[in-house]
């Protein structure tokens, strides 16, 4: 596409399906109006050559390109796919209802790889999955701005296109290749003239078409600019091209679907309803762009669907709005719509609304899918879903089924465990045992009540579809699980916070500055909090290290500011890997560093793994009880003994301690930290960074393309 595009390309709209100049065809001639256009894409016709001369007639529906247009922006093309079926139904409506005097109904046109739908008959495209105020316009394109191929007006299109027809309609047209049509227009006179509201347009041959306009300014330039010796083309003229530089063809078509991932959001939709849509856009096209660099060899496609739950609920009416002072009504306000649903979630009486309301839009949408593209299940379609902040929480308790009730029955029989080993008379046993008679009595009443309803009523999952990843996004899930009461255990599997049964793979992102954000893997295993996380690789990296293959590397933990500075003291082993090791205080502050710290320079780098050599060496004999008092700093004597899941670090013949138990798969991942990244103004940003970024982007779909990859990088990563 590198050639200049010749006023010959406006003339592609004349002939039928099947006609076309080859793919070479080029000119570096021309007048002073031809376009150097590397950045256009060139005329392309598919079906071999076109004839020696074509002859002037009706456009065909690949020459015709439809358009929408977004947030009152520019005019986007429908890929050739989309364009030809949307024209086809426009030609269909033309036709069933030219005859009845009452307009045809036509099925609407899936756009968009199946996200929207085109009404023809209203001219408007409205998305499938969600709700959505305003409509998206379309247009059809006939009749193209040179340079730009931005689409003239339907109006002003159709009168050209009309006025076309009857002046030049079965004319014979020269070959594109003819020098003639090269030469400049200034010596011409137009053949052929057509008055317009606010322009006029002028033909100075069949194919060359010039739209004026008719304001008093542009009047006056070119008078002017004729005067000093320039042609009214040249002058002020714009060249008009008749069909799309590139014709439609059904090739022209997006890829299968094989992966969709719903994208939950978290609190204050209420506050910027319609968000969740917008930043499900911007993360859909970000991915686009990714597929494009790095996927493009593979056949299949990831769709990401918005989930808006919130909308839909009542909660308290408007109770909460009612009692709220009139003082600084704007920022109470915000506050109500947006932190309120964290008191919500945590409110037994509107928690199961939430809860229900999430489930059910999940379901509805991942129906919705599966009829609209039967294929999707019969060939394995795979389901991930991408939390953000409080939408982590609740799509966890949807996916494991944890309810507040199941905590406070456990709570009561701990009560019952301890009444039981306490003293008390021989009435009060004997009302205790009739207590606990009843109790079961009832379990088992309940239970027959419950297998007779389940016999007459299959209960449906509470999800339609196995979750195959879980992405948390600026996550605070495990301080509520912390809260639960979940403590690190010692088997190193997800399955302690997450079971494999209910989805696949479980993973946190977060940026280092994100004040709502918490790590799950220290949950699991608890020397993990002594462990950074991984760090996310730049999307330009190249040829990164797969995540599987990086291996953890450790904190420096050291004395809480208040304590006395013990040089000797023992603190956490380095990592079993030459990572380097990266100074840790609190890890609330040490979190903002390890981004930074991860893109020095070499020289820094391996002056803190030379100290670190140094330094821990000397100190390998020490015991690993020792070794655990000094990780667990001011907390002292409170921790002496070594904690469920958080084994002693036996001493290697390399030198470095390793851990006997490791993750079988890293959850934490953080985003990297900007050289020139305020942290404080990073800290107010980062919760909200998330759904732009080509980081993350390429993260998401570095996972969910990793069995496809897996077959076609398979000899590399032996190698590697």
């Amino acid at each position: 596409s590198g050639a200049s595009l010749r006023y010959s390309t406006g003339t592609g709209g004349e002939g039928s399906e099947g006609e076309g100049a080859g793919p070479g065809s080029s000119d570096s001639g021309g007048s002073g109006f031809s376009l150097a256009a590397s950045a256009l894409p060139e005329r392309r016709r598919p079906g071999g050559g076109r004839p020696r001369y074509e002859v002037v007639r009706e456009l065909g529906a690949e020459e015709v390109r439809w358009f929408y247009r977004e947030d009152r922006k520019t005019w986007k093309p429908f890929i050739g796919y989309d364009s030809l079926r949307i024209e086809l139904a426009f030609r269909a409506l033309g036709s069933a209802g030219g005859g009845s005097g009452e307009p045809a109904a036509v099925e609407p046109v899936c756009v968009r790889s199946g996200l929207y739908e085109v009404d023809v008959a209203s001219a408007e495209s409205y998305p499938v999955y969600w709700n959505q105020t305003e409509k998206i316009p379309v247009m059809r394109g006939q009749w193209f701005i040179d340079g730009t191929w931005q689409p003239l007006e339907e109006e002003e299109s159709n009168l050209i296109e009309q006025e076309h027809l009857n002046r030049f309609k079965g004319q014979q047209l020269q070959e594109s290749f003819d020098m003639e049509i090269s030469k400049p227009v200034d010596g011409k006179e137009a053949i052929h003239s057509l008055k317009l509201s606010r322009n006029h347009v002028d033909w100075h041959s069949v194919d060359e078409v010039y739209l004026y306009s008719d304001a008093t300014t542009s009047k006056i330039a070119r008078t002017v600019t004729q005067k000093l010796g320039f042609s009214k083309a040249s002058s002020s003229g714009t060249r008009l091209h008749r069909g799309y530089v590139e014709e439609a063809t059904l090739e022209d078509k997006p890829p299968q679907t094989s992966h969709i991932v719903f994208v939950v959001h978290g609190i204050g939709q209420k506050m910027d309803q319609g968000r969740i849509i917008k930043n499900t856009a911007m993360m859909r096209d970000t991915a686009r762009k990714v597929e494009e660099k790095y996927f493009s060899n593979l056949a299949t496609h990831v769709e990401f669907l918005p989930v808006e739950w919130r909308s839909k609920l009542t909660l308290d009416g408007d109770t909460v709005d009612s009692i709220t002072p009139d003082k600084v009504r704007g920022l109470r306000d915000m506050l109500n719509s947006s932190a309120m649903d964290i008191m919500y979630y945590t409110s037994p009486l509107y928690r199961d609304e939430l809860v229900k309301g999430l489930q059910q839009e999940l379901n509805r949408l991942y129906s919705l899918f599966c009829s609209r593209n039967p294929e999707f299940e019969e060939k394995g379609g795979k389901v991930s879903i991408v939390s953000h902040s409080l939408g982590c929480v609740i799509t966890y308790d949807i996916m494991t089924g944890w309810n507040p009730v199941r905590l406070y029955e456990q709570l009561l029989q701990k009560e019952e465990e301890e009444l039981e080993e306490s003293w008390m008379s021989y009435e009060e046993r004997r009302l205790l045992e009739e207590l606990y008679i009843t109790k079961q009595r009832l379990r088992e009443i309940e239970e027959r009540l419950h297998e007779l309803k389940a016999s007459t009523i299959s209960k449906p999952p509470v999800l339609k579809f196995k979750v195959e990843n879980f992405f948390c996004m600026g996550s605070p899930l495990a301080v509520f699980l912390a809260l639960r009461g979940i403590r690190p255990g010692s088997s190193g599997s997800q399955d302690h916070i997450l079971p494999r049964t209910i989805c696949n793979r479980l993973l946190n992102i977060f940026h280092p500055t994100d004040p709502v954000a918490y790590r799950l893997e220290p949950l699991i295993l608890k020397h993990y909090s002594n462990i950074s996380p991984v760090q996310i690789h730049w999307y330009n990296t190249a040829n990164p290290l797969p995540y599987e293959h990086m291996k953890p590397s450790f904190l420096n933990p050291s004395k809480e500011a208040t304590s006395a500075p013990e040089p000797e003291s023992a603190s956490a082993a380095p990592s079993p890997t030459t990572s380097p090791v990266l100074l840790r205080r609190h890890y609330g502050e040490s979190i903002t560093n390890i981004g930074k710290a991860s893109i020095l320079g070499a020289a820094s780098i391996g002056k803190g793994l030379g100290g670190m050599l140094f330094s821990r060496f000397g100190r390998s004999s020490a015991t690993p009880q020792t070794m655990e008092a000094g990780k667990d700093g001011p907390e002292g004597d409170d921790k002496k003994a070594t904690t469920v899941g958080s084994p002693p670090l036996p001493h290697s013949s390399s030198g470095f301690f390793e851990p006997t138990v490791e993750l079988e798969h890293r959850i934490d991942f953080e985003l990297r930290e900007g050289l020139v990244e305020s942290r404080y103004w990073s800290a107010v940003t980062s919760h909200t960074a998330y759904w732009s970024s080509l980081d993350i982007a390429l993260f998401l779909l570095t996972f969910m393309y990793k069995q496809d990859q897996e077959e076609t990088d398979k000899s590399s990563l032996d190698t590697l």
